[in-house]
Protein backbone atom coordinates (compact mmCIF):
# COMPACT_ATOMS: atom_id res chain seq x y z
CA UNK A 1 0.00 0.00 0.00
CA UNK A 2 1.08 3.76 -0.65
CA UNK A 3 -0.40 6.84 0.62
CA UNK A 4 -0.80 8.52 -2.42
CA UNK A 5 -3.47 11.39 -1.05
CA UNK A 6 -2.18 14.90 -1.66
CA UNK A 7 -1.48 16.80 1.45
CA UNK A 8 0.24 19.51 3.41
CA UNK A 9 0.89 19.95 7.28
CA UNK A 10 0.43 23.40 8.91
CA UNK A 11 3.61 24.26 11.17
CA UNK A 12 3.78 26.88 13.64
CA UNK A 13 6.29 28.81 15.41
CA UNK A 14 4.35 27.35 18.80
CA UNK A 15 1.06 27.35 20.47
CA UNK A 16 -0.98 30.32 19.73
CA UNK A 17 0.06 31.43 16.29
CA UNK A 18 -2.86 30.40 14.68
CA UNK A 19 -2.73 27.78 13.16
CA UNK A 20 -6.05 26.20 14.17
CA UNK A 21 -7.78 29.45 12.68
CA UNK A 22 -5.84 29.49 9.63
CA UNK A 23 -6.26 25.46 9.01
CA UNK A 24 -9.85 25.89 9.96
CA UNK A 25 -9.84 29.09 7.04
CA UNK A 26 -8.11 27.07 4.23
CA UNK A 27 -10.66 23.85 5.49
CA UNK A 28 -13.76 26.10 5.00
CA UNK A 29 -12.90 27.40 2.03
CA UNK A 30 -11.81 24.76 0.38
CA UNK A 31 -14.83 22.58 0.99
CA UNK A 32 -17.14 25.52 -0.02
CA UNK A 33 -15.39 24.65 -3.12
CA UNK A 34 -16.98 21.55 -3.31
CA UNK A 35 -13.29 19.34 -2.67
CA UNK A 36 -12.95 16.45 -0.46
CA UNK A 37 -11.14 17.64 2.12
CA UNK A 38 -9.89 15.59 5.36
CA UNK A 39 -8.21 17.24 8.12
CA UNK A 40 -5.49 15.39 10.85
CA UNK A 41 -3.90 16.99 14.02
CA UNK A 42 -0.52 16.01 14.92
CA UNK A 43 0.10 15.25 18.98
CA UNK A 44 -3.00 14.35 21.62
CA UNK A 45 -4.79 17.57 21.00
CA UNK A 46 -9.03 16.78 21.37
CA UNK A 47 -10.30 20.02 21.06
CA UNK A 48 -9.04 21.24 17.80
CA UNK A 49 -10.55 18.08 15.75
CA UNK A 50 -13.12 19.56 17.05
CA UNK A 51 -13.11 22.35 14.85
CA UNK A 52 -12.25 20.46 11.88
CA UNK A 53 -14.90 18.02 11.97
CA UNK A 54 -17.71 20.87 12.54
CA UNK A 55 -17.02 22.18 9.35
CA UNK A 56 -15.76 19.26 7.17
CA UNK A 57 -18.50 16.99 8.72
CA UNK A 58 -16.81 14.12 8.91
CA UNK A 59 -14.49 12.97 12.28
CA UNK A 60 -11.02 14.61 12.28
CA UNK A 61 -8.23 12.05 13.52
CA UNK A 62 -5.20 12.33 15.01
CA UNK A 63 -1.36 11.34 13.96
CA UNK A 64 1.16 10.64 17.19
CA UNK A 65 4.50 9.05 17.36
CA UNK A 66 4.69 8.29 20.38
CA UNK A 67 0.84 6.77 21.15
CA UNK A 68 1.41 4.86 17.74
CA UNK A 69 4.40 4.87 16.67
CA UNK A 70 5.86 5.40 12.54
CA UNK A 71 3.69 2.58 11.06
CA UNK A 72 0.69 3.03 12.32
CA UNK A 73 1.21 6.96 11.86
CA UNK A 74 1.69 5.85 8.33
CA UNK A 75 -1.40 3.65 7.81
CA UNK A 76 -3.88 5.95 9.83
CA UNK A 77 -2.67 8.35 7.11
CA UNK A 78 -3.17 6.02 4.38
CA UNK A 79 -6.51 4.81 6.07
CA UNK A 80 -7.90 8.33 6.72
CA UNK A 81 -6.98 10.06 3.15
CA UNK A 82 -8.11 7.42 1.11
CA UNK A 83 -10.73 9.29 -1.30
CA UNK A 84 -9.89 12.61 -0.14
CA UNK A 85 -9.00 15.60 -3.12
CA UNK A 86 -6.37 16.81 -0.06
CA UNK A 87 -5.52 16.29 3.81
CA UNK A 88 -4.80 19.22 5.82
CA UNK A 89 -2.72 17.97 8.80
CA UNK A 90 -2.44 20.64 11.33
CA UNK A 91 1.15 20.56 13.55
CA UNK A 92 1.06 20.64 17.43
CA UNK A 93 2.68 23.42 19.15
CA UNK A 94 6.12 24.63 17.41
CA UNK A 95 7.07 22.77 14.23
CA UNK A 96 10.17 20.91 16.44
CA UNK A 97 8.40 20.40 19.33
CA UNK A 98 7.96 16.76 20.07
CA UNK A 99 8.75 14.12 23.43
CA UNK A 100 11.21 16.43 25.11
CA UNK A 101 13.37 19.33 25.44
CA UNK A 102 16.53 18.63 23.91
CA UNK A 103 15.36 17.00 20.45
CA UNK A 104 12.59 17.03 17.60
CA UNK A 105 12.01 12.99 18.36
CA UNK A 106 7.99 12.86 18.06
CA UNK A 107 7.55 16.49 16.96
CA UNK A 108 5.12 17.66 14.17
CA UNK A 109 8.06 17.98 12.15
CA UNK A 110 9.33 14.31 12.29
CA UNK A 111 5.40 13.15 11.33
CA UNK A 112 6.12 15.71 7.73
CA UNK A 113 9.42 13.91 7.59
CA UNK A 114 7.99 9.99 7.91
CA UNK A 115 4.96 11.18 5.44
CA UNK A 116 7.18 13.23 2.99
CA UNK A 117 4.21 15.76 3.61
CA UNK A 118 4.55 19.57 2.82
CA UNK A 119 5.38 21.79 5.30
CA UNK A 120 3.92 25.53 5.07
CA UNK A 121 4.85 27.73 8.77
CA UNK A 122 2.39 29.69 10.27
CA UNK A 123 3.99 32.73 11.44
CA UNK A 124 2.62 35.67 13.77
CA UNK A 125 4.18 38.84 12.41
CA UNK A 126 3.01 41.27 14.80
CA UNK A 127 5.96 43.13 16.09
CA UNK A 128 8.20 42.09 13.83
CA UNK A 129 9.98 43.27 10.47
CA UNK A 130 13.19 42.92 9.02
CA UNK A 131 13.98 40.21 12.55
CA UNK A 132 11.43 38.11 11.10
CA UNK A 133 14.49 37.05 8.50
CA UNK A 134 16.32 35.80 11.62
CA UNK A 135 13.39 33.65 12.91
CA UNK A 136 12.60 31.86 9.72
CA UNK A 137 16.15 31.56 8.89
CA UNK A 138 16.19 29.36 12.22
CA UNK A 139 13.20 26.93 11.25
CA UNK A 140 14.67 27.00 7.64
CA UNK A 141 17.91 25.15 9.24
CA UNK A 142 17.14 23.98 12.64
CA UNK A 143 16.60 20.23 11.26
CA UNK A 144 15.91 18.47 7.90
CA UNK A 145 12.53 19.74 6.96
CA UNK A 146 9.79 19.91 4.19
CA UNK A 147 9.43 23.40 4.88
CA UNK A 148 8.34 25.03 1.73
CA UNK A 149 6.43 28.18 2.14
CA UNK A 150 5.00 30.10 4.83
CA UNK A 151 1.53 32.28 5.63
CA UNK A 152 1.62 35.61 7.89
CA UNK A 153 -0.58 35.72 10.72
CA UNK A 154 -1.97 39.14 12.17
CA UNK A 155 -0.34 40.80 9.27
CA UNK A 156 -2.23 43.86 7.63
CA UNK A 157 -2.91 44.17 3.57
CA UNK A 158 -0.62 47.07 3.92
CA UNK A 159 2.53 45.72 5.26
CA UNK A 160 2.03 42.48 3.54
CA UNK A 161 3.52 43.11 0.19
CA UNK A 162 6.44 43.85 2.39
CA UNK A 163 6.89 40.74 4.15
CA UNK A 164 6.39 38.92 1.63
CA UNK A 165 9.13 40.97 -0.83
CA UNK A 166 11.61 40.78 1.92
CA UNK A 167 11.50 36.56 2.72
CA UNK A 168 10.95 35.59 -0.85
CA UNK A 169 13.86 37.59 -2.13
CA UNK A 170 16.18 37.59 1.09
CA UNK A 171 15.50 33.57 1.76
CA UNK A 172 13.62 31.94 -1.24
CA UNK A 173 10.95 31.09 1.03
CA UNK A 174 7.62 30.71 -1.12
CA UNK A 175 4.99 33.28 0.77
CA UNK A 176 1.22 31.67 0.43
CA UNK A 177 -0.20 34.56 1.71
CA UNK A 178 -1.26 36.04 4.90
CA UNK A 179 -4.27 36.28 7.56
CA UNK A 180 -5.07 39.43 8.76
CA UNK A 181 -6.23 40.01 12.57
CA UNK A 182 -9.88 39.39 12.92
CA UNK A 183 -11.57 39.68 16.45
CA UNK A 184 -14.91 38.09 14.96
CA UNK A 185 -13.43 34.88 13.99
CA UNK A 186 -11.39 34.30 17.71
CA UNK A 187 -12.45 31.50 19.74
CA UNK A 188 -12.04 31.51 23.41
CA UNK A 189 -10.30 29.88 25.84
CA UNK A 190 -10.32 27.72 28.76
CA UNK A 191 -7.85 25.94 30.90
CA UNK A 192 -7.36 23.27 28.52
CA UNK A 193 -7.26 25.39 25.73
CA UNK A 194 -9.78 26.50 22.96
CA UNK A 195 -13.61 26.10 24.30
CA UNK A 196 -15.00 23.09 22.39
CA UNK A 197 -16.76 23.49 18.83
CA UNK A 198 -19.96 23.22 20.56
CA UNK A 199 -19.81 25.39 23.08
CA UNK A 200 -18.91 28.57 20.44
CA UNK A 201 -21.85 30.81 19.76
CA UNK A 202 -22.29 31.44 16.18
CA UNK A 203 -19.64 29.27 15.06
CA UNK A 204 -20.83 28.48 11.49
CA UNK A 205 -20.93 32.17 10.21
CA UNK A 206 -17.44 32.61 12.28
CA UNK A 207 -15.92 29.69 10.26
CA UNK A 208 -17.63 30.91 6.82
CA UNK A 209 -15.98 34.17 7.31
CA UNK A 210 -12.90 32.78 8.20
CA UNK A 211 -13.45 31.09 4.78
CA UNK A 212 -13.77 33.78 2.79
CA UNK A 213 -10.52 35.77 4.53
CA UNK A 214 -8.78 32.63 2.76
CA UNK A 215 -10.15 33.05 -0.21
CA UNK A 216 -8.97 36.52 -0.48
CA UNK A 217 -5.78 36.66 1.41
CA UNK A 218 -4.32 32.80 0.90
CA UNK A 219 -3.11 31.70 -2.40
CA UNK A 220 -5.22 28.89 -2.57
CA UNK A 221 -4.65 27.34 -5.41
CA UNK A 222 -0.71 27.22 -5.13
CA UNK A 223 -1.45 25.61 -1.50
CA UNK A 224 -3.33 22.84 -3.64
CA UNK A 225 -0.41 22.51 -6.16
CA UNK A 226 2.32 21.99 -3.40
CA UNK A 227 -0.08 19.34 -1.83
CA UNK A 228 -0.32 17.55 -5.03
CA UNK A 229 3.35 17.43 -4.61
CA UNK A 230 3.56 15.05 -1.90
CA UNK A 231 5.47 11.78 -2.89
CA UNK A 232 4.12 8.73 -1.90
CA UNK A 233 4.79 6.32 0.99
CA UNK A 234 4.95 3.05 1.65
CA UNK A 235 2.60 1.55 4.06
CA UNK A 236 2.79 -1.60 6.12
CA UNK A 237 -0.62 -3.32 6.68
CA UNK A 238 -1.25 -4.10 10.44
CA UNK A 239 -2.26 -7.20 11.10
CA UNK A 240 -5.78 -8.20 10.03
CA UNK A 241 -8.61 -6.02 12.22
CA UNK A 242 -11.42 -8.59 11.55
CA UNK A 243 -14.66 -8.80 14.20
CA UNK A 244 -12.87 -11.08 17.12
CA UNK A 245 -16.02 -12.72 18.44
CA UNK A 246 -19.59 -14.45 16.96
CA UNK A 247 -21.58 -11.31 18.88
CA UNK A 248 -21.39 -7.96 18.05
CA UNK A 249 -20.67 -6.30 21.66
CA UNK A 250 -23.07 -2.94 22.01
CA UNK A 251 -20.91 -0.47 23.70
CA UNK A 252 -22.19 2.63 25.13
CA UNK A 253 -20.17 5.65 24.34
CA UNK A 254 -20.53 8.93 26.39
CA UNK A 255 -20.90 12.06 24.53
CA UNK A 256 -22.00 15.29 25.17
CA UNK A 257 -20.26 19.17 26.47
CA UNK A 258 -19.14 17.41 29.50
CA UNK A 259 -17.55 13.94 27.86
CA UNK A 260 -16.28 14.99 24.43
CA UNK A 261 -12.17 14.08 24.31
CA UNK A 262 -12.39 11.04 21.89
CA UNK A 263 -9.82 10.07 19.45
CA UNK A 264 -12.14 8.92 16.01
CA UNK A 265 -9.57 6.28 14.90
CA UNK A 266 -10.57 4.70 18.83
CA UNK A 267 -14.10 4.35 17.90
CA UNK A 268 -13.36 3.28 14.01
CA UNK A 269 -11.20 0.71 15.68
CA UNK A 270 -13.96 -1.15 17.98
CA UNK A 271 -15.80 -1.22 15.08
CA UNK A 272 -13.72 -2.33 13.11
CA UNK A 273 -13.24 -5.76 15.92
CA UNK A 274 -16.93 -6.17 15.80
CA UNK A 275 -18.46 -4.00 17.97
CA UNK A 276 -21.57 -1.44 17.75
CA UNK A 277 -21.43 1.79 19.15
CA UNK A 278 -24.28 3.70 21.08
CA UNK A 279 -24.34 6.89 22.27
CA UNK A 280 -25.71 8.60 25.09
CA UNK A 281 -25.07 11.76 27.40
CA UNK A 282 -24.38 11.72 31.46
CA UNK A 283 -25.95 15.01 31.42
CA UNK A 284 -29.41 14.81 29.50
CA UNK A 285 -30.58 10.48 30.00
CA UNK A 286 -31.88 9.23 32.73
CA UNK A 287 -29.84 5.70 32.64
CA UNK A 288 -27.67 4.24 30.33
CA UNK A 289 -28.86 2.66 26.68
CA UNK A 290 -30.33 -0.53 26.96
CA UNK A 291 -28.88 -3.69 26.04
CA UNK A 292 -25.13 -3.24 26.43
CA UNK A 293 -22.05 -5.01 27.13
CA UNK A 294 -19.81 -2.07 27.70
CA UNK A 295 -19.62 1.28 28.67
CA UNK A 296 -16.52 4.09 27.94
CA UNK A 297 -16.43 7.52 29.88
CA UNK A 298 -14.34 9.55 27.94
CA UNK A 299 -12.49 12.64 29.00
CA UNK A 300 -13.54 16.15 28.81
CA UNK A 301 -15.05 18.53 31.08
CA UNK A 302 -17.24 17.54 33.78
CA UNK A 303 -15.83 20.54 36.67
CA UNK A 304 -17.64 22.60 34.52
CA UNK A 305 -20.91 20.92 34.62
CA UNK A 306 -21.14 19.66 37.91
CA UNK A 307 -23.88 20.82 39.13
CA UNK A 308 -25.97 19.27 36.32
CA UNK A 309 -24.13 15.65 36.68
CA UNK A 310 -24.21 15.98 40.61
CA UNK A 311 -28.23 16.07 40.27
CA UNK A 312 -28.76 13.53 37.30
CA UNK A 313 -29.23 10.92 40.02
CA UNK A 314 -30.89 8.31 38.14
CA UNK A 315 -27.89 8.43 35.84
CA UNK A 316 -25.20 7.75 38.24
CA UNK A 317 -27.32 5.03 39.58
CA UNK A 318 -27.74 3.08 36.53
CA UNK A 319 -24.05 3.56 36.21
CA UNK A 320 -23.51 2.32 40.05
CA UNK A 321 -26.03 -0.91 38.79
CA UNK A 322 -24.14 -2.09 35.66
CA UNK A 323 -20.93 -1.74 37.68
CA UNK A 324 -21.94 -4.27 40.04
CA UNK A 325 -23.32 -6.16 37.41
CA UNK A 326 -19.59 -5.92 36.65
CA UNK A 327 -20.01 -4.28 33.14
CA UNK A 328 -16.52 -3.80 31.41
CA UNK A 329 -15.77 0.00 32.05
CA UNK A 330 -13.25 2.39 30.88
CA UNK A 331 -13.33 5.56 32.27
CA UNK A 332 -10.27 8.15 30.89
CA UNK A 333 -9.82 11.26 32.62
CA UNK A 334 -13.04 13.69 33.22
CA UNK A 335 -14.78 10.18 33.17
CA UNK A 336 -12.52 8.77 35.69
CA UNK A 337 -13.45 11.84 37.83
CA UNK A 338 -17.14 11.42 37.09
CA UNK A 339 -16.71 7.51 38.93
CA UNK A 340 -15.31 9.52 42.02
CA UNK A 341 -17.36 10.05 45.18
CA UNK A 342 -16.81 13.99 45.10
CA UNK A 343 -15.97 16.91 43.01
CA UNK A 344 -14.81 20.20 43.70
CA UNK A 345 -15.04 22.70 41.25
CA UNK A 346 -12.86 25.74 41.33
CA UNK A 347 -14.61 27.52 43.52
CA UNK A 348 -14.21 24.96 45.93
CA UNK A 349 -17.71 23.49 46.32
CA UNK A 350 -18.41 19.73 46.12
CA UNK A 351 -20.54 17.77 44.35
CA UNK A 352 -21.47 14.44 44.42
CA UNK A 353 -20.37 12.41 41.65
CA UNK A 354 -21.14 8.79 40.64
CA UNK A 355 -18.85 7.02 43.92
CA UNK A 356 -18.07 3.43 42.96
CA UNK A 357 -14.96 5.10 43.58
CA UNK A 358 -13.73 6.09 46.80
CA UNK A 359 -12.16 9.13 47.03
CA UNK A 360 -12.69 12.78 45.55
CA UNK A 361 -10.96 15.33 43.29
CA UNK A 362 -10.12 18.86 43.33
CA UNK A 363 -9.45 21.50 40.35
CA UNK A 364 -6.02 23.17 40.66
CA UNK A 365 -4.07 26.14 38.92
CA UNK A 366 -1.61 24.26 37.26
CA UNK A 367 -1.17 21.39 34.76
CA UNK A 368 -0.61 17.99 36.81
CA UNK A 369 1.39 15.10 35.51
CA UNK A 370 1.23 16.66 31.94
CA UNK A 371 2.62 15.03 29.01
CA UNK A 372 3.56 11.32 27.49
CA UNK A 373 3.93 8.16 29.67
CA UNK A 374 4.28 4.65 29.84
CA UNK A 375 2.26 2.84 31.64
CA UNK A 376 2.49 -0.86 32.76
CA UNK A 377 0.45 -3.36 34.37
CA UNK A 378 0.69 -4.04 37.82
CA UNK A 379 -1.92 -7.12 37.92
CA UNK A 380 -4.35 -8.76 35.42
CA UNK A 381 -6.91 -6.36 34.31
CA UNK A 382 -9.82 -5.67 31.70
CA UNK A 383 -7.27 -4.51 28.75
CA UNK A 384 -4.11 -6.69 29.70
CA UNK A 385 -2.05 -9.05 31.85
CA UNK A 386 0.62 -8.37 34.24
CA UNK A 387 3.32 -6.16 32.26
CA UNK A 388 1.82 -5.26 29.45
CA UNK A 389 2.46 -1.92 28.61
CA UNK A 390 1.06 0.69 26.47
CA UNK A 391 1.96 4.49 26.10
CA UNK A 392 -0.43 6.93 27.37
CA UNK A 393 -0.87 11.04 27.62
CA UNK A 394 -2.39 13.39 30.71
CA UNK A 395 -3.55 16.35 30.64
CA UNK A 396 -5.63 17.60 33.47
CA UNK A 397 -5.75 21.00 36.11
CA UNK A 398 -7.32 18.47 38.72
CA UNK A 399 -5.69 15.82 41.37
CA UNK A 400 -7.30 13.39 43.69
CA UNK A 401 -6.46 11.89 46.57
CA UNK A 402 -7.15 8.39 44.65
CA UNK A 403 -5.06 7.59 41.65
CA UNK A 404 -5.25 3.66 41.56
CA UNK A 405 -2.59 1.23 42.11
CA UNK A 406 -3.22 -0.81 38.70
CA UNK A 407 -0.50 0.45 36.79
CA UNK A 408 2.87 2.20 37.25
CA UNK A 409 3.47 5.38 35.37
CA UNK A 410 6.30 6.08 34.05
CA UNK A 411 7.65 9.27 32.67
CA UNK A 412 11.20 9.56 32.37
CA UNK A 413 12.86 9.00 35.76
CA UNK A 414 9.83 9.59 37.39
CA UNK A 415 7.34 6.47 38.83
CA UNK A 416 3.71 6.88 39.90
CA UNK A 417 0.70 4.36 40.25
CA UNK A 418 -2.22 4.84 38.48
CA UNK A 419 -5.51 3.50 36.96
CA UNK A 420 -8.05 2.13 39.24
CA UNK A 421 -8.41 -1.74 37.58
CA UNK A 422 -9.84 -4.91 37.69
CA UNK A 423 -11.20 -7.78 35.32
CA UNK A 424 -14.01 -5.49 34.48
CA UNK A 425 -12.88 -1.78 34.75
CA UNK A 426 -10.13 0.38 33.50
CA UNK A 427 -10.02 3.96 35.41
CA UNK A 428 -7.48 6.35 35.70
CA UNK A 429 -6.14 9.98 34.34
CA UNK A 430 -4.49 8.50 31.45
CA UNK A 431 -5.89 9.05 27.93
CA UNK A 432 -5.12 5.83 25.58
CA UNK A 433 -4.84 5.77 21.86
CA UNK A 434 -5.71 1.80 21.06
CA UNK A 435 -3.49 1.81 18.43
CA UNK A 436 -0.45 2.00 20.12
CA UNK A 437 -1.28 -1.78 21.68
CA UNK A 438 -4.82 -2.81 19.72
CA UNK A 439 -4.39 -6.07 22.08
CA UNK A 440 -5.90 -4.20 25.23
CA UNK A 441 -8.78 -2.74 22.38
CA UNK A 442 -9.06 -6.35 21.51
CA UNK A 443 -9.40 -7.22 25.26
CA UNK A 444 -12.16 -4.76 25.76
CA UNK A 445 -14.17 -5.81 23.12
CA UNK A 446 -13.73 -10.02 24.44
CA UNK A 447 -14.42 -8.53 27.91
CA UNK A 448 -18.34 -6.73 26.27
CA UNK A 449 -18.77 -10.49 24.22
CA UNK A 450 -18.33 -12.19 27.53
CA UNK A 451 -20.53 -10.40 29.43
CA UNK A 452 -23.37 -10.42 26.46
CA UNK A 453 -23.04 -14.23 26.72
CA UNK A 454 -23.65 -13.86 30.22
CA UNK A 455 -26.61 -11.65 30.49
Amino acid sequence: MKITTARLMLVGTGSNCGKTTVTCAILQALVKRGLAVGSMKCGPDYIDPMFHSALLGTKSSNLDLFLCGEEIVKYLLWKNGKGLDLAVLEAVMGMYDGIGFMSAEGSSNQIAMITKTPEVLVVNVSGMSYSLLALLQGYLHQEANNLKGVIFNCCSAVSYPSYKDMVEQKLGLKVYGYFPKEPAISLANRHLGLITAAEVEDLQSRLELAGRMAESCLELDALLELAAEAEQVDVLEPEKLLPITGVKPRIAIARDKAFCFLYADNLHLLEMLGAELVYFSPLEDRELPKEISGLYLCGGYPEEYAVALSKNKQMKQSIKKCYAEKLPIIAECGGFLYLLEQLEDRAGKQYPMVGILKGKSWMTSSLQRFGYLTLEAQQDNLLCRTGQKINAHEFHYSDTNNNGLGFLAKKKQKVWSSIHSNQHLFAGYPHLHWWGNIDFAKNFIKACADFESRT
